[in-house]
């Protein structure tokens, strides 16, 4: 179908560190992009690049209606965005959704109307935002999970524009394994840098091995318990590939409790906690570190 080759222009929601990421690099391949921000306007960010090369970005104010939605949002504002943006979505929208922790993909679905593609992505890349500038921190890859039929008629376009933006790509239909992998090594990154106030690197120290092997230890028993097949080695080798790769990177979490701003904890450790107690698994370093981290 020509829909398929067809190139989508996209609208990125809000100005966060991923989203604007995402806009530098589909502006730098040309592909059409705007920004739906709480006050329509037009934005510039200086973009550095990975290979320390410099570019100026102006973003346009998103107009409806929207024919391809990029939504990498804070997993507690994903509601309300999605139903305050639903109105301006085409009939054949293609809406990707993005953040930190284990999403509730049931209700994602129910937010597509029936000829709306709806996916989410998880991604490793590293991203720092600062005052008007946008810094690719760390070299990452990501996975696309199609949540339902209706991506079908986008699939090549959805995948080409994601994977210029925030490539590697890989498409899995096997969504849960994806985003348990993600959370292990988002439970093992993220609030231990909120509690230690320090970048990603640090956590390479020796000091931390223990701490991050219980980690990551706990939430692959607790994915055994749930059916789902993450083996302790390759999952915490992959947490030290991370640690590596955004060693210069400032973790999501960190800077949200150091502002003062609500994390994703309770998508992250509070949901580890919290399927853990269903099994009566003791979870004692994750327990540790939501007590140490939870909003009041």
């Amino acid at each position: 179908m020509a829909t398929t080759q067809q190139a989508l222009n996209w609208t990125v929601v809000g100005q966060g560190a991923i989203g604007l990421l995402a806009a530098c690099r589909w502006q730098q391949a040309d592909t059409p992009v705007r920004l739906w921000l709480r006050q329509p306007k037009s934005l510039s960010v200086r973009f550095l690049a990975l290979d320390h090369t410099e570019q100026q970005c102006h973003f346009q104010a998103a107009v409806s209606p929207i024919h391809a939605l990029f939504l990498p949002v804070k997993a507690y504002a994903v509601t309300e965005a999605l139903a305050q943006l639903q109105p301006h979505l085409t009939d054949n929208a293609q809406i990707v959704v993005s953040h930190n922790g284990m999403p509730d993909l049931a209700a994602l679905r129910q937010f597509a109307r029936a000829k709306q593609g709806i996916w989410f992505l998880t991604t490793s890349h590293g991203a720092l935002r600062q005052t008007e500038q946008i810094h690719h921190t760390g070299q990452g890859k990501s996975m696309l999970s199609p949540l339902n039929e209706a991506t079908s008629a986008h699939r090549k376009a959805v995948f080409m524009a994601l994977n210029q933006a925030l490539g590697p790509l890989t498409v899995t239909e096997n969504s849960i394994a994806a985003l348990w992998q993600k959370l292990a090594i988002n439970a093992a990154i993220n609030p231990l840098t909120a509690v230690l106030n320090c970048k990603n690197g640090a956590l390479a120290a020796a000091e931390h091995q223990p701490q991050l092997q219980q980690i990551v230890s706990e939430v692959c028993q607790l994915a055994s318990l749930e059916q789902v097949d993450l083996p302790f080695t390759a999952t915490f080798a992959q947490v030290q590939q991370v640690i590596t790769a955004t060693a210069n990177n400032y973790s999501s979490m960190q800077q949200d409790y150091y502002h003062g701003r609500p994390t994703e904890l309770s998508v992250i450790t509070g949901f580890i906690v919290a399927t853990a107690a269903k099994h009566q698994l003791a979870v004692p370093a994750n327990q540790a570190l939501w007590q140490a981290l939870q909003d009041t």
